[in-house]
Order: C-alpha cells, then structure tokens, then sequence
C-alpha cells in the first residue's frame, strides 16, 4: 500500500489545486468581482443613503451586505454624511477595484433635497478591493491621521440586509448570537459629531440648529447608539447555511456588530472597524470569504401576470435564468381543474437574449382562451396560478385603488373602515407662511420672498382643506395633488366610472370606507384635489409649492399622521407652506385644473367655475421660455379642451413646429386637441411626426424582453413605466392606425409580475396571487401595506442586479406615491377592460 502514498497525494494536491482554481474572485467584464454564484461589487453603485453603494455582496442570488465604505457613524441614516466619490479604477490585470473618495461632501452641506451637516473634517481616502483566492481583501488608506476628536468616530461600515437575518445565526470569534426581530439594549452614550460641525458651504441655507431640533433627531445620529452585541476579530454571517454564510477577518482594529434600529427605525446591521489613531496606511484591512456552493446555478424563474389575462389579452411567460445555464427545457401551460392539473399546451420557447445579468426565454400563449385556472412550469419551476377570465378586471383589479388607497392617503380627514380607524383628522391647523432664505428638508427651499402678503410665520387660512398625504412623508406637493387630479379627471373622461363604495363628508372631515354615499368616488376624489390645490391658489394668490411639516422629528413619525401636529391653529408645531417661482409646475398645474373644472361641472359646479378660472390665470401670467413651452402646449391644450376658446386653438396652431419637433413628449396629450381643432394641415404634421415617433417607441420596446423601456434610475421603474404605458393609451386610443395597444399591455403586465429578479410579486399591494404586502406607507412600521398602492417596483443595483426586496423602509423599492403610481395602474387597469371589450 506504501508504494500508491505518492501518486495518491499528488492526485489529491492536484485536485486541491484544481478546486482552488475553481475558486477564485475575478474580475468580469461587468466590472465587479465573481466567483460562480457569488459577486462583490466595488463603488458601482449612487445612493448610498439608501443602502445602495459602496462594497457589496450578492450571495446565489440574493443581496447580504452593501455600503462598505468609511462612515462618521457607527449606524448612520438618509441624513448622515457621506463621502465624495471622485474616481473610480479598475485594473484586470492587478484583479483589483479602486474608489478614491473624499470628506466632505461641500455641495451637500446645508443643502438639497437631502441636507447634510458634515463635521469638521477633512481628508482623502482609497478604498482598494482585491480578489485573492476564494477571498476578496479590502484595504482603506487615509491621506492623513484622524484628529483627536474624531477618534472613535470614524470607522469602516459595512451593512447587512436585516430582513433575511431575523433569527438567523451570527458568530464573533468564541461569541455566539441570533440576529434579533427589534432592536435590544443596552444603548451607549457618546459624544456627538455635530459638536464639531464644519462650515463649508456658505450658500447653504439649511439650518444646523432647526434640523437638530429639540431632543431626538434623526440627523444626530451618534450621541446614543446600540451597545455592540460582539466585538472580535473574525465575524461569521449564518454559519448553518451554506448559501448566505460568509466571513470577515480584520486584520487590524477590532469588529463590531451593531444594529441600527436604536438610532433609525429604518436601519440595518452594520459591522465595523474603528479607525486606530495615527492610522493612515492600511488603516482597515478586511478580508471577506464568501462561501461559494460549487454548483450553484440560478433557479429558473416564471414571471407571469399575478392577477391573470382577459381570453383576448396577448399572454406571454417570461422565464429568466442564469446566464451560464445551457439547458433549456419545454415550458408547459396547464389548466387548473377539481381534479388536479391538465396540460394544455407546450412549445419550445422563444430565445430572447440577455438582459441586464440573465438570459430570457418567451413562452408564447395567447391562443389559450378557455377561461379558467392556469400555471406554466419550466422545468422544476412554476408561476403563480392565475386566471383567464372575461371578468379578470371586474372586481379586486383596479378597485381597491378607489376603495382603500386614495381614502386612506387623504389629508384633513378621520378615515374609518368599520372597525378600524386608519388615521384620524388630521393638519386642521394647516398652514404657516415658511420663513425666507430657508432650505427646507425634502426638496422644499423658500427663496428670499414668500411671493405672497403673508410672511413668515403668518397662518395662511384656507389650507386645512383636501388633498392626500404624500406616501409616509405627510406633505402635499403641488405636483403630486395637481397631478393626481388630473390622472384621475382624464380616466373619468375616458372610462366614466361611477363606482361608489366609500362616503367623503367634506363637512364633517369623515370618510368610511365601504360605506356608499351615493356618489361616484372617483369625482370625489377629483373634488378632494381641487380643494387643496384651488383652495391654497385662491388663499395665496398664487400656488402653493406644498405643505410640510416644520421639522425632522414630525418628517419621520411613524403611525396615525393625527399627532404630528396638535391641531391648534397658530402655534409652533403647524406644519409650513413653500411657494415658489417655477414656470413649468405653474403651467402644468394649469393643465391639470382644467381637466378637473371639465368633469367637476355638474357635480361641484363652484369648484368647476374656481378651477378654471384658475387655470386661465396661470396660463395668462406665467412667463415663458423654451424650457417651459411644452407645459404651456399642454395647458393650452386642456383649455381648448373645456372651453373651445380660439385663443387656445391659435397659440397651438402658431407652435406647430415645436410640437411636431418635441412630439415624443407632446404627442400623448396633443391627440384630443388635434381632432377637436379639425385643421388638415396641423393634422397632417401631427400625423407624420406621431409616425417617426412610433420607431422610436418600437425601439425602446424592444430593449428588454418585457417589450417595455426599464430604465431606473434611484426608484424602481414601475411608476415610469405605469406613466409610460398611460401616455401610450391616448396615442393608441387617438392614432389606432399608427399605434397598437400593445404598450398598455405591456406595462400592466410588468406592473403585475411580469419583471425582473426573483420576487414576482405585483408592485399593486393587495392585488394578484402574490403582491406587495410589505410597503413604505403610513403603516410601514408595522410591516404592512395598504390595498391598492402600487410600490415603487424593481430597482436597479449596478451594474446589473433586479431587486425588489420585502422590508418596508426601502422607498426606492416599495414606497407609495402621488400624482402616479396607484393611479396611473388604476388608469392603466381600466384602460386594458376598455379595450379588450370592444
């Protein structure tokens, strides 16, 4: 037996050797680190205040750690600071990525949407990330030491999904532990780095001392922190699970396991290395060992629609799978029965391609029209069940839209559903004048007048009345409740939908959901927009940029948006109204009030006379510039539309060239006017532009297998392509010769579960077999969602990663909105039933 010891052990070595080989993080074209079923995304990413950036990790599929980078807090949140990133490298040859980044960020400081407050602190830094064997080593350098008062403070983060930890298992070297559902103390006091506040921003107009207010703020975010469940050297994520369990070693400062939950309710689990004093070359030193399953390949995933297709509907399967899988089963239709299931049908599928980081085949069904239940399979994997039904979009399709949705969202109102009181009346003490020369939070900045007789702090009266909460942030946007107003004021028009199910006393402030009043909801709906928008138009004189609360702390309440303020009119915690000089908001605002005057008239006849006499106004005194134009074409547009006026119908036919030049964003609404107006030569010009513009459109079809434009950006795409799919209605319904109906399609199946990544679920929370029941609502501490929300969808991890994860503090993925979204799916729902009984 001694002779065969050698060739034994060098058939071992080589198999070693060869399995090591196997095993290894390289770099791919798509720029991150691989190995197999396991990526490392280094600096790819752009919005690291929502989770997305930094270093990543995505184990067999799923996203476990993102936003490695240097932070000044253990567990920050949306308002903390983060670095500049100033250059990117990567370099095959050396198997490595390189950010170089910087504090501060100067053009956040004070300032934004988002406004920061940076400590006074400023440095370079690299972040180098390495693929070594089955390890990725990362090494941060520092261009100087940290000051003596930051020690402690500044460390290397990286943070860990918390909804797929809950009672899942962590070890620190000889520590044990289960991740927990909430946050546990002890907390840990320490001193804050807004002591230490930087100035390097003077055009910044936010105010340091407003944004911490009084006691706890979200933007201080460092004073009281989670005692650490473990410090150690070497941290393990799910040692049980060979899918999900990876390791950190530092080979420097210690790591700490942190939660932060204590800090924001919103946050995630964050491993971290401190910064040792005098530290600069390699101050941290990681090195992060993914298991990686040898033969792990990407299950194959079925997207059909969740709700189901009408007998006339084209009904397409999208199945999606691992870019390195070859084999290719027969996808098979079977029909649901009493009896178990039936096939019906099977064909080879369609080869589409690949798109983003999966190969796509199209399993083609439209000829199937028997109503009933039905399920593809592809291989060992299945779609949810669905139906073909005449009656798919009768009842539970965009309903609930009406029934729970837009009730639930209004602002000024105590909203019961029998038993239950979803808010009560709330913001009676709307409005005080904001103060000037203030960056606000959330997108709201005062310029130096308040445009207006009031000034700042002067109760604005006249406010307290309609509109809807914005998502689970509470303000009312212009453009959210004009534009909701006018979504809803066109399906009117469009499908005449007198659905009653809830009372709206505008009197008495109450709303019961299923409890009919008589009226159709949806007009009621439109009146509530009116109320707000009109209402503050006619109190200002001028519109209003929105009302919001007056600090952070009410910004980021959780529950019934009853006691965000006292509802005492006049005192410190009224919320504010912003107006604003913005040419394009003013003129479409004036669209969109001249769409609600139409079908308010007869059914709040003084609104409808209010309305339009607003629309005219902003039509007539706002000023105009190219930039703007297409807003003004499309008020002229809405105007002709209520009032005939030749004054309208000129100023379209003098803007001919600009319309048949700009006709991919005009043509949508232009199509109603155009037949009205009965003028061959404009039709003849809108006809030959609407026909170049239909190559464009079939081209953007065709960049994904969706036969849909997925373009996001931060959000998830589904509310563009909700708006991209109801544009495409008034084309199709105007131009039937030029445009199918395919688009609306399309979108509506994408929006029901016909996308990208593993979680098919719809995005209209409560509709379909599986939907979004987890949503970034008002509700959303509670993980819960409210019926007919649409959530914001799929987003993007870049360079190439769909994700829709269940957690409701993500609003890039699962918020609600205004002014879209649940609308726009209920136009686009309703927009399907029309066509497809004709």
């Amino acid at each position: 037996m001694k002779k065969y010891k050698p060739l034994l052990t060098a058939i071992l070595l080589a198999f070693v050797v060869q399995f090591a080989a196997g095993q290894q993080f390289k770099l791919i074209p798509s720029g991150y680190f691989q190995n197999k079923g396991v990526d490392v995304m280094a600096f790819d990413d752009i919005y690291p205040e929502g989770h997305q950036g930094g270093v990543s990790l995505i184990m067999h599929g799923n996203r476990v750690g993102t936003n490695g980078d240097i932070r000044f807090e253990p567990t920050p949140g949306q308002w903390q600071p983060v670095p500049k990133q100033n250059d990117r490298k990567v370099d095959a040859s050396a198997n490595t990525i390189t950010a170089f980044l910087s504090y501060p960020d100067s053009s956040r400081h004070l300032t934004g949407f988002n406004p920061m407050i940076y400590p006074d602190m400023q440095f370079n830094y690299t972040v180098t990330v390495k693929g070594e064997g089955n390890a990725v080593v990362v090494t941060v350098d520092l261009d100087r030491p940290i000051p003596s008062q930051f020690i402690g403070k500044v460390g290397f983060n990286f943070e860990l999904f918390p909804g797929a930890l809950f009672g899942k298992a962590w070890i620190m070297d000889k520590q044990t532990g289960i991740f927990p559902q909430q946050p546990n103390g002890p907390t840990l006091s320490e001193k804050a780095n807004h002591n230490h506040a930087g100035n390097f921003n003077p055009e910044g107009k936010a105010s340091a001392k407003h944004l911490a207010g009084k006691g706890y703020s979200p933007i201080i975010a460092d004073d009281i922190i989670a005692e650490p469940y473990a410090v150690g050297k070497r941290f393990t994520v799910r040692p049980d699970d060979p899918y999900n369990r990876f390791t950190i070693e530092s080979k420097g400062t210690d790591l700490k396991l942190f939660d932060g939950r204590m800090n924001h309710n919103n946050g995630w689990f964050v491993v971290r290395s401190e910064i040792a004093a005098g530290a600069t070359k390699e101050a941290i030193k990681w090195v992060i060992t993914p298991n990686v399953v040898e033969d792990w390949l990407y299950t194959p995933i079925v997207q059909t629609s969740q709700l189901g297709y009408h007998p006339n509907q084209p009904k397409v399967a999208i199945i999606e799978l691992d870019k390195r899988d070859t084999k290719r089963e027969k996808p098979i239709l079977y029909r649901i029965t009493d009896s178990g299931e039936k096939e019906v049908t099977t064909a080879s599928g369609n080869e589409w391609g690949q798109f983003l980081r999966y190969n796509y085949v199209k399993f083609d069904f439209s000829d199937v029209k028997e109503e009933g239940l039905y399920q593809v399979k592809y291989g060992n994997s299945y779609s949810a069940i669905f139906r073909i039904a005449k009656d798919v979009y009768d009842r539970g399709a965009w309903q609930p839209v009406l029934e729970y949705f837009l009730p639930v969202q209004m602002c000024h109102m105590r909203v019961n559903e029998k038993y239950r009181v979803w808010h009560g009346h709330c913001h009676a003490d709307d409005a005080r004048m904001a103060p000037v020369n203030f960056n606000h939070i959330d997108g709201y900045v005062q310029g130096p007048s308040t445009l207006t007789k009031y000034k700042p702090g002067d109760v604005v009266p006249g406010l307290n009345i309609g509109g809807w909460h914005d998502a689970g942030d509470f303000d009312l946007r212009v453009e959210s409740q004009a534009g909701e107003t006018y979504i809803l004021a066109l399906a009117y028009e469009a499908f005449g939908v007198d659905y009653d199910a809830t009372s709206i006393d505008q009197i008495n402030r109450i709303t019961e959901i299923h409890q009919p009043d008589g009226k159709a909801d949806m007009l009621q709906q439109v009146e509530n927009g009116a109320l707000s928008v009109v209402g503050a138009y006619r109190a200002l004189g001028r519109l209003y940029r929105g009302i919001i609360c007056n600090d952070l702390r009410q910004y980021v309440l959780l529950g019934d948006a009853m006691t965000m303020t006292d509802n005492v009119i006049g005192n410190e915690d009224d919320r504010w109204v912003f107006t604003e000089d913005n040419p394009f908001r003013e003129l479409s605002t004036s669209a969109h009030l001249a769409a609600a005057a139409r079908v308010l008239k007869g059914f709040n006849d003084t609104l409808s006379i209010q309305s339009l006499e607003a629309a005219r106004e902003i039509y007539k005194v706002t000023k105009v510039t190219d930039r703007v134009k297409s807003a003004k074409i499309q008020a002229a547009t809405e105007l002709y539309i209520a009032t005939g006026d030749k004054e309208y119908k000129d100023y379209l036919l003098s803007e001919t060239d600009y319309i048949v030049k700009n006709i991919g964003r005009i043509g949508w609404f232009i199509g109603r006017a155009e037949k009205k107006m009965s003028d061959k030569k404009f039709t003849k010009a809108v006809r030959e532009a609407l026909t170049g513009f239909r190559a464009e459109l079939e081209k953007q079809g065709a960049e994904t297998p969706y036969g849909i434009p997925y373009r996001p950006h931060i959000w998830g795409a589904g509310w563009n392509i909700q708006s991209f799919g109801y544009r495409h209605y008034f084309l199709h319904t105007a131009y039937p010769d030029i445009f199918s109906s395919d688009f609306v399609y399309n979108a509506l199946n994408f929006i029901l579960g016909c996308h990208p990544g593993t979680n098919t679920s719809s995005f209209a929370s409560g509709i379909g077999a599986r939907s979004a029941t987890v949503g970034y609502g008002l509700n959303r501490a509670d993980w819960s969602y409210i019926p007919g929300g649409v959530v914001s969808g799929t987003a993007l991890i870049r360079p190439d990663f769909p994700e829709l994860l269940e957690f409701p503090f993500l609003w890039q993925q699962v918020e609600y909105v205004m002014g879209g979204g649940s609308s726009h799916y209920m136009f686009l729902v309703l927009a399907a039933q029309q066509l497809l009984s004709k």
